[in-house]
């Protein structure tokens, strides 16, 4: 009778979430994504994915099916030794000319030189939002957990459970913000000599290809995108939206110990401070609480 009772009680749940349109994606990288460039030499395995660049191609993968809000989440081991030229990109992203975005990109460096973790945030098309780091330890040895948690109040960027960045909402004011828009996340390796290393100046040695990356543990607890229903259906105070709670809507005082130590030790490059670059007039954004 117990185990009857557990059953009827899981599949009543089940429904519920699922009339929601809320799933909880607790998958491996073969379930949850899939392939879509140079697949003659990246790979996918159970909870393994592997990105692959050579000469003549880079790799990437995608989820296949967009969320809006929750928590994005897998391990990651980056390019080992020279990774100069190389870009190793996970990020979620709609589609369109005003699409929405939310990036990590880890840019690669010469041997012994730190890699950059390059974030970035496009709302309704617009970027110009970069916040820049180095790393606090070597992201090629083993794999690390880098998250993106997103919800109606805030963007929050993670390693290993220690926030780097935050985007606020502040659209009541005028600011754009990413809420209404479903996402898929995606991964990729490519090129990208022109820019990622020194601003272009060492390009990739393709005597050391093949590049390889290697991710795994993905996780995508979040909110399915059913269409505009999803708008209000994701963003309600509902229990099932645990990414709603009171506790995800500003970083506790721990977190904000963690995320200060990053910024004053790690921290190389933030747009809020480049006056040169807007000229004098900085995006309204960095005017306002920022954590």
């Amino acid at each position: 009778m117990a185990a009857a009772s557990e059953k009827m009680f899981l599949a009543l749940l089940f429904i519920f979430f699922m009339a929601r349109g809320i799933i909880i994606v607790d998958a491996n990288f073969g379930k949850s994504m899939y392939l879509t460039w140079g697949t003659q030499h990246a790979s996918i395995q159970g909870e393994d994915l592997q990105l692959v660049l050579h000469q003549t191609s880079g790799s990437a993968a995608q989820t296949k099916i967009p969320f809006l809000f929750g928590s994005i989440e897998s391990k990651i081991k980056l390019v080992p030794n020279n990774s100069a030229g190389t870009v190793t990109a996970y990020y979620l992203s709609s589609t369109g000319s005003q699409h929405d975005e939310i990036d990590f990109e880890f840019l690669g460096n010469i041997s012994g030189q730190p890699y950059i973790v390059h974030t970035n945030i496009y709302t309704q098309g617009n970027g110009s939002k970069e916040q820049q780091f180095y790393l606090w330890f070597d992201p090629t040895a083993e794999f690390h957990n880098y998250t993106i948690h997103w919800n109606p109040t805030q963007v929050v960027w993670y390693i290993d459970s220690i926030p780097i960045r935050v985007f606020m909402n502040n659209e009541e004011e005028g600011i754009a913000y990413p809420n209404k828009q479903g996402m898929k996340v995606y991964t990729s390796l490519w090129n990208a000599d022109d820019w990622a290393t020194r601003g272009g100046l060492v390009k990739t040695n393709w005597t050391n290809a093949p590049f390889i990356a290697r991710l795994n543990r993905f996780r995508a607890r979040a909110c399915k995108w059913n269409g505009p229903i999803s708008i209000n259906n994701c963003a309600s105070n509902v229990p099932s939206n645990w990414w709603t709670s009171p506790i995800y809507k500003q970083l506790s005082y721990a977190q904000m110990g963690q995320l200060y130590w990053v910024r004053n030790n790690y921290m190389i490059y933030d747009y809020c401070k480049d006056t040169k670059r807007f000229n004098g007039q900085v995006p309204p954004e960095c005017f306002k609480t920022q954590f």
